[in-house]
C-alpha cells in the first residue's frame, strides 16, 4: 500500500501573517525559549525569585545555646521587591548586654514577641519556592537549619547563595577593605545603611546582591548556575574552559568534547548547543565523571542538526561509533538478544544473538540477556514446551525430566507427546510473540492469586515482575517491528517554535530531516528532501536498519500529539489484540508494588508505557 496526503502537507504562505497569527507564533516562540530555559540555558538572574534574609541572635551558635531574636527577610524578582518578612523572636532567655547594646533589642522588646516555634512556620511559608541569599550564609541558615531539626520540621531545598562569596571573587582590597556588609554597602551605595536590625541588614544585602550581579554579568555570567560556579562548587578547571563554548551553535545539535589526542571523551545532545554546553562549566553540573572529563577537555565540536529528533538520533550513532569513556548508555547497541522457535522436529524456545528472518516468529530486541531470561521464563509459564536443549528425533525415547514429571512439560522426549497436540502448543506459542499476550497473563495472573492465597508473597512478586518484562517487551517488540516493516514513513509537525519539522524513516532508521522555511513551496520542498534521503536496504532482519535505540527515538516522536502523517509505502500497524493493551494492568501492578514498598527503598518508577530495557 503507498498513499500521499496532500491535504496534510502545512500550506505554502503567500500573505502577509494576520494579528492573531502573529500572536500565536510568538506565544510558540515564547514556549520554545520556555523549553530551551528549562532544558539547557539555567535560570536567568532577572527571573529567579530571592529571599534575602538576615538574623540577629545572642550569640555565634545555636550548638552553644545561642537564640535567633530578629527574622527580617526582603523576598525579590528582577529588581522588584516582591514582600517584606519580619518579626522580632522571643529567645525565652536574657539577650547579653553586649548583644541589646549592638542590635537594640532588649529583653523587653521580645517580652510579647512570637516563640521561634512559630515564627520559623511562618518564615518557611514565606520563603517556599525561592532561592535563599544570606551575608554570611553558613551562620544565617545554619540557625534557620538547627531549629528546624529542633522542631522535626523537614527543611526544604533551598539553593542558598552567599554575598559574601561572591564579593571575594569580585570585588578587590582597593574598592572595600573587607567583605563586611557594612563596606560592602557603601561600595555599591546601598539605600539602607547596616544597622544590625534584621529587616535594615536584609535590604542593604538586597542592594549589594544586585551590586554584584551588575559585575557579573560583566563578565558573562547572567545565570543563576552561572554565579553558583563562584560559589565553590565548581573547580578552577571547569571555570577555566568556559571559553569553548563561545564559539558553538545556538540552535539543535550534537557536541562532542575531545582530549588532547582529539578522541572524543563525551558525546551530548541539546536543543541549544552552546547553552547546554556552558552548564557544564557551571554548578548545575554535579556528576563527578563530568567535571573529570572538563578537566582533561582541550576542545569541543558541534554538528549543527535541522531538529532535536535529528540531534538525538546522530547522538546515539556517535556514541556507538566512538564509544566514548565518558559516556554511560548505548555504547554498545549491537549486544542485543532475541527469543525465538527452533526449527526441528519438536521446536523449542531459544535464546540467540540475531533474526535473520523477522517473519519469524520472535520477541526482541531485548538489551540485555536477565531481561530476555525473565521474559522466556514467563513464557515457559504457560505454555508446556519443552526446555531441554538437545536435539530431540523424530520418535525420541529419552528418560523425562523434572518438569515433566511436574507436568510443566508435554514430555515428548519419552515418545509420550502427541506430535499433532505439541504442534499446536507450539502454534499458540508462535502467535503470542507476535499478537495477543493475553494467554501469559492469564496464566502469571492465575500463578500470582495462589501464590498470594498461600502467602507466599516472593514467589508471586517473581510472577508479576516476569509479567511486567514480558508485556513491555512484547509492546515493545511489536512496535518496532510495526515500524521496521515500513519501507518510508514522511511525517510532519508544527514544533513549538512555530516551524514545521518533517522526518523521513525507512524501515525504522532515520534517512533524513528538516524544517520547512517561510514561504517555501512545502511540496517542491519535500520532494528534494526525499530525493536527498539515505537509501535503506531491508535485509529482513529483526533488527531496524539502525539501533532498537534510535527506532524507539523515531516512534516517541512519531506517537506525539499533532504529528500528521503525509507519505507511507506500505502498513504502519499493530496488532488490535497485542502486548499494547495490557500495559494498562502492568502499570497498575507496580503502582500497587509501590504503595506496600517504604518510599526510601523503592526504585524510580516506570513511566506509562515505557518499553522494558
Amino acid at each position: 500500500m503507498s498513499s500521499t496526503t496532500d491535504a496534510l502537507l502545512p500550506p505554502v504562505a503567500t500573505a502577509a501573517p494576520s494579528r492573531d497569527e502573529l500572536s500565536r507564533r510568538t506565544t510558540g516562540q515564547l514556549r520554545w525559549q520556555e523549553q530551551q530555559g528549562l532544558d539547557d540555558l539555567g535560570r536567568p538572574l532577572s527571573e529567579v525569585t530571592f529571599t534575602v534574609v538576615d538574623l540577629e541572635t545572642t550569640g555565634g551558635s545555636p550548638a552553644g545555646g545561642s537564640m535567633i531574636t530578629e527574622i527580617g527577610a526582603v523576598k525579590v524578582r528582577g529588581g522588584e521587591v516582591l514582600g517584606e518578612f519580619q518579626t522580632l523572636v522571643n529567645p525565652h532567655s536574657s539577650i547579653p548586654p553586649f548583644i541589646a547594646v549592638l542590635t537594640g533589642i532588649t529583653d523587653a522588646m521580645v517580652a510579647s514577641a512570637p516563640s521561634i516555634e512559630s515564627a520559623l512556620p511562618s518564615f518557611l511559608e514565606f520563603a517556599a519556592g525561592t532561592v535563599l541569599v544570606a551575608h554570611n550564609a553558613p551562620f544565617d541558615v545554619g540557625f534557620l537549619k538547627h531549629f528546624a531539626e529542633q522542631q522535626q520540621r523537614p527543611w526544604p531545598a533551598f539553593e542558598v547563595l552567599d554575598t559574601v562569596k561572591l564579593a571575594r571573587r569580585v570585588v578587590t582590597r582597593d574598592e572595600a577593605p573587607n567583605c563586611k556588609l557594612s563596606s560592602l554597602a557603601t561600595l555599591f551605595h546601598a539605600s539602607v545603611t547596616p544597622d544590625h536590625r534584621a529587616l535594615s541588614d536584609a535590604r542593604a544585602t538586597v542592594d549589594v546582591m544586585h551590586g554584584l550581579f551588575a559585575r557579573l554579568g560583566g563578565q558573562g555570567l547572567h545565570t543563576l548556575e552561572d554565579v553558583q560556579t563562584l560559589n565553590g562548587r565548581v573547580t578552577d578547571a571547569q571555570r577555566r574552559k568556559r571559553h569553548l563554548a563561545d564559539a558553538l551553535p545556538t540552535g539543535p545539535g550534537v557536541y562532542l568534547f575531545r582530549g588532547a589526542g582529539d578522541e572524543v571523551l563525551y558525546v551530548g545532545t541539546s536543543r541549544h548547543v552552546r547553552q547546554r554546553v556552558r552548564t557544564y562549566f557551571t554548578a548545575s553540573e554535579t556528576r563527578s565523571r563530568m567535571s573529570e572529563m572538563v578537566t582533561l577537555a582541550e576542545r569541543v565540536q558541534a554538528i549543527e542538526c535541522s531538529t532535536p529528533l535529528e540531534a538525538q538520533v546522530r547522538e546515539l550513532r556517535l556514541i556507538a561509533s566512538h564509544r566514548p569513556h565518558y559516556n554511560r548508555r548505548s555504547k554498545f547497541p549491537d549486544k542485543t538478544h532475541f527469543l525465538t522457535l527452533t526449527s526441528e522436529a519438536w521446536p523449542r524456545l531459544s535464546l540467540v544473538r540475531s533474526v535473520k528472518d523477522r517473519s519469524v516468529a520472535h520477541l526482541g530486541p531485548f538489551s540485555s540477556r536477565r531481561t530476555a531470561e525473565r521474559a522466556l521464563a514467563a513464557l515457559h509459564e504457560a505454555y508446556p514446551i519443552r526446555q531441554c536443549t538437545q536435539r530431540l528425533a523424530g520418535t525420541p525415547a529419552e528418560t523425562p525430566c523434572v518438569l515433566a514429571e511436574m507436568g510443566r512439560c508435554l514430555s515428548p522426549c519419552d515418545g509420550s507427546a502427541d506430535p499433532t497436540a505439541y504442534e499446536a502448543v507450539v502454534a499458540a506459542l508462535a502467535g503470542t510473540l507476535v499478537g495477543d499476550p493475553g494467554e501469559v497473563v492469564r496464566a502469571l495472573d492465575d500463578r500470582m492469586r495462589v501464590c498470594a492465597q498461600d502467602e507466599r508473597f516472593e514467589e508471586a512478586a517473581t510472577h508479576r515482575d516476569r509479567l511486567g518484562v514480558f508485556v513491555r517487551s512484547a509492546a515493545r517488540s511489536q512496535r518496532l517491528r510495526a515500524l521496521v516493516d515500513c519501507p518510508e514513513l514522511v511525517a510532519t509537525r508544527r514544533e513549538d517554535d512555530g516551524r514545521w519539522a518533517v522526518h523521513v524513516v525507512r524501515h525504522g532508521r532515520l534517512s533524513a530531516a528538516g524544517v520547512i522555511p517561510p514561504r517555501a513551496d512545502a511540496h517542491a520542498w519535500l520532494a528534494d528532501l526525499l530525493a536527498g534521503a539515505e537509501t535503506v536496504v531491508d535485509t529482513r532482519s529483526a533488527l531496524p536498519a539502525a539501533s532498537a535505540e534510535e527506532s524507539e527515538l523515531v516512534l516517541r516522536w512519531l506517537e506525539q500529539p499533532g504529528v500528521r502523517l503525509v507519505q507511507a509505502q506500505g502498513e504502519w500497524t499493530c496488532p488490535v489484540g497485542g502486548a499494547q493493551g495490557h500495559l494498562t494492568l502492568i502499570d497498575a501492578l507496580d503502582e500497587a508494588r509501590l504503595a506496600v514498598v517504604p518510599t526510601d527503598e523503592r526504585r524510580l518508577p516506570r513511566t506509562a508505557h515505557r518499553p522494558a530495557r
